[in-house]
């Protein structure tokens, strides 16, 4: 399973507790406070909703629940399941020789992926059925509760004036006529407008006397995407709404700490100025992250990464140790995945951009990786072009360019539940 990251994030103290409705017996267990949030111990939750945990190897940890089976490992944020990893909010932890379970495993994954065991947010109970099959009928068990509704986005660092995640109102929940059913979920979707503040971007067009800037072109038409998500009911993250610089690294932290579902960062072209004819390049691509395969693929990477000449932190990809081997962990985990949202964007572009469509590609870009989830970013066309300029600054173009990359988003998101699930809460956009 190829698992963005729909993730909730439950930040409990010690002294807060969680009621098991378990197959034997219920029973109030207190939640551990931990530096990530609250927690359980596996071996007093699990054998009451009729699971178990067992250590295999040092620092790795088995753990069979209802439906579900998994590994965890001290200290790293991912569930290894059989079809793949998937990340969490928060590592498992050893204490005093205990496995402290993240209760986003209990509340949100095992639920998830399972299919005896559910989580009531509103009563904080955790309920575990007998032979509740994917198929059973759920009249006779307590009615399911609703999803708990995504977090509000935390204040980011170097974030000025961050956009709160709107989420549309939760519906009045209902008995679903099957558990296998997926409960309505929030999803966020983080838009990112390229460049600002003192780093302009690129700009042109080649041969004129108005001299339009990236930034300025990102924010505008990244506010018009929000807009067009929202109308969609997805909530939506702007990583900046002002003329401010964000650090690339900060970016796509932004959007983990928001647990965003996707990552979509919106860019202009330019043209090497060395081509031939390079006032009449144009067209637009699509990049997900991995390593650059063409000249041209590295040269627009260059360009997008040169931001971190402004930026006193330096270079925000340049890690080791552990912290560089869980990234290249969630990279891996989301490059299908952002490759597959790639795709659907540059597809819906080509139905209402004049340009031509210059592909799917892939590079190095910094922006992309700190990003823990599906991510693109767009080149929504070549500045440097007079008629392309006019087009994706004016009005119109970035009417018809946000509604395109909205229905994209939209048309991955419900492919991606189908595909997980078997079906999907979202409505699917205009073929």
């Amino acid at each position: 399973m190829m698992c963005a990251p729909f993730l909730l994030a439950f930040v409990l103290h010690a002294q807060d507790s969680v009621h098991v409705r378990g197959v034997a017996r219920d029973t109030t267990l207190a939640v551990v406070s931990t530096p990530a949030g609250g927690a359980l111990r596996a071996d007093v939750v699990l054998p009451l909703i009729g699971g178990s945990v067992s250590a295999s190897t040092t620092g790795r940890w088995k753990i069979d629940a209802p439906g579900v089976s998994f590994t965890l490992v001290d200290g790293v944020p991912f569930a290894t399941t059989k079809d793949g990893p998937i990340p969490l909010a928060a590592a498992p932890i050893l204490r005093n020789g205990a496995l402290l379970l993240p209760l986003q495993v209990l509340a949100d994954i095992v639920p998830r992926i399972g299919n005896r065991v559910v989580w009531d947010a509103e009563s904080r109970e955790l309920r575990a059925f007998r032979n509740l099959g994917k198929n059973a009928n759920a009249s006779s068990p307590p009615a399911a509760p609703a999803a708990p509704a995504a977090p509000a986005a935390p204040a980011a660092p170097r974030t000025p004036e961050p956009r709160a995640a709107r989420t549309p109102a939760a519906a009045t929940a209902s008995t679903p006529a099957r558990s296998s059913a997926p409960s309505p979920r929030h999803r966020l979707i983080v838009v990112d407008a390229g460049h600002g503040g003192v780093d302009p971007g690129m700009h042109g067009p080649i041969g004129q006397r108005t001299t339009l800037y990236e930034k300025d072109i990102t924010l505008d038409l990244a506010k018009k995407l929000a807009h067009e998500l929202e109308g969609r009911g997805v909530g939506v993250l702007m990583t900046r709404t002002t003329d401010t610089l964000i650090a690339l690294g900060d970016r796509g932290r932004i959007a983990n700490a928001a647990k965003g579902d996707l990552f979509i960062s919106i860019h202009v072209n330019a043209a090497n100025l060395n081509w031939k004819e390079p006032g009449a390049a144009r067209g637009f691509e699509t990049y997900f992250l991995a390593e650059a395969k063409t000249e041209d693929e590295r040269r627009v990477a260059r360009m997008e990464n040169e931001v971190v000449r402004f930026e006193s932190s330096g270079d925000p990809a340049q890690e080791g140790g552990l912290g560089f081997i869980l990234k290249d962990m969630a990279q891996n985990e989301q490059l299908r995945e952002s490759s597959d949202l790639a795709e659907t964007i540059q597809s819906r572009l080509k139905r209402i951009h004049p340009g031509p469509s210059r592909g799917v590609k892939q590079a190095g870009f910094m922006v992309l990786v700190t990003a823990f989830m599906p991510s693109v970013l767009v080149e929504i066309g070549f500045g440097t072009n007079p008629a392309e300029a006019a087009y994706i600054s004016g009005e119109a173009g970035q009417r018809a360019i946000a509604s395109a990359v909205a229905d994209a988003a939209m048309e991955y998101l419900g492919r991606y539940e189908r595909r997980v699930t078997g079906t999907s809460t979202l409505q699917d956009p205009p073929k």
